[in-house]
């Protein structure tokens, strides 16, 4: 799980291209993506799992900047979306709607509705009411949709927090065990939609394979019970969630987790199903990085604050998950390049600093006693691990307009999504030229 973000004479670097120069182009806060990091990420996946031929599709909702997206298509993957938006993005990416798969627990009509028009691989229904209504938006289509039961198989996965653990009894996510075949049955009576899958998700992010293994031998026994019944299961969505290295040697390899997982499906794919994933996190936490500069300075009783300029806006997991990001100045004093990283590195001259956000909320902090080089006012500092639910969840919260995402390939830098103004802060507000005219 390397990544391409490296020091070079003292300077961070994203590839070949310095944070530096980046900065002074573009400003900050601002994302920047390393190319050759995203491919080899998901090249690394598909070559451990390999065994299984698996149709990967990479969870837009991670990262869903369309560059990116079009990285996905180009190495033959597909989209794994949650919402009509999202599958908006991954098809004007140019991903082939048949290596599209739509989870979520509340899709609406139009949703499920530009779903079948666009003849996806599968929709993951989630309730009897979900593939009633899906049965009834395609016939009203005249299309036949293929379709999947997410299965709740009731797993808990150590480490994974509780605002991001799905596949518990009683969570809101997917069916529970032992009410699927009665969807199946339901389904036999709905001649446009052929349910043919099971899907299921644990959370993310889930930090070994074991979890995995107990929810696919449950699958497994569920599909041949259906199968024994008379039904067609012919694919196995088992999800995404694979943890990212947040910290050095933070979580498992791909081999790793294939290790355990790929025996316990084979059997299914040797008979001829097909195994489906949406990786995301993996993919795209360490293929990003956030820039933030130094605003100000201060003492709060016996704390150091550096106010930085990236904030809940920008990166919303610290204040949501309390998560864990490494960050570290892009020229760090004294030489003081980090050997690895991690909460706590043991170098001389490090000072105890809280990184606060300059957003009106108290939770707005990105970092608390966090041991860093002496910083100053103006200092350039990286947030590392930000590709994954940093842009995707940035908000225009106080007003604030969104930053830009530079993608870098080698030492040449592109910006994908220009930085927001003022006047996009209030666009969507003002009335269309065709009302002005009619008020007149």
């Amino acid at each position: 799980m390397a990544d391409c973000f490296h020091y070079d004479d003292g300077v961070l670097h994203c590839e070949g291209a310095s944070l530096e120069k980046l900065d002074r182009t573009y400003g900050t806060p601002s994302y920047v993506y390393s190319r050759a990091t995203f491919r080899t990420h998901l090249a690394g996946l598909k070559a451990a799992f390999a065994a299984l031929d698996p149709l990967v599709c990479y969870a837009v909702k991670t990262c869903g900047n369309i560059h990116l997206l079009s990285e996905v298509d180009a190495s033959g993957a597909g989209a794994d979306v949650v919402s009509g938006g999202e599958l908006y993005r991954a098809l004007s990416a140019g991903i082939p709607a048949e290596r599209v798969v739509f989870a979520g627990v509340g899709k609406s009509d139009g949703e499920l509705r530009e779903a079948v028009e666009a003849g996806i691989r599968s929709v993951n229904v989630e309730s009897e009411s979900e593939l009633s209504a899906l049965g009834r938006i395609a016939a009203r289509a005249g299309r036949t949709v293929r379709a999947a039961v997410r299965v709740n198989p009731d797993v808990q996965s150590r480490g994974t927090p509780e605002k991001t653990t799905t596949g518990v009894r009683g969570s809101k996510f997917g069916v529970d065990l032992g009410q699927v075949p009665a969807l199946f049955e339901r389904a036999a009576t709905l001649p446009q939609v052929a349910l043919d899958g099971l899907h299921l998700h644990l959370g993310s992010p889930i930090h070994s394979p074991e979890p995995y293994v107990v929810a696919l031998e449950r699958i497994l026994e569920l599909t041949d019970k259906l199968r024994t019944a008379g039904h067609t299961v012919n694919s196995i969505n088992m999800g995404g969630g694979f943890a990212a290295a947040y910290e050095t040697g933070g979580a498992p390899g791909w081999d790793a987790y294939a290790a355990a997982i790929v025996p316990v499906l084979a059997p299914f794919v040797a008979s001829g199903g097909q195994v489906i994933m949406e990786p995301g996190r993996t993919i795209a936490a360490n293929a990003g990085a956030l820039l933030t500069r130094v605003r100000f300075i201060k003492q709060a009783g016996d704390r150091r604050v550096a106010v930085v300029d990236a904030g809940m806006n920008t990166l919303i997991r610290a204040a949501l998950y309390d998560s864990f990001h490494f960050l570290w100045p892009v020229r760090p004093c004294d030489g003081l390049v980090p050997p690895h990283r991690a909460g706590r590195l043991h170098l001389p001259g490090l000072i105890r600093y809280d990184i606060a956000g300059p957003i009106c909320e108290t939770t707005d902090y990105l970092a608390h006693d966090r041991e860093l080089p002496p910083l100053a006012e103006g200092d350039l500092m990286c947030i590392f691990g930000a590709g994954a639910y940093g842009m995707a969840m940035a908000s225009q919260y106080n007003a604030t307009p969104r930053p830009p995402e530079i993608l870098v390939d080698e030492e040449r830098a592109t910006l994908i999504r220009r930085r927001e103004t003022y006047a996009d802060l209030i666009e969507a507000e003002l009335p269309p030229p065709s009302a002005t005219s009619a008020a007149r």
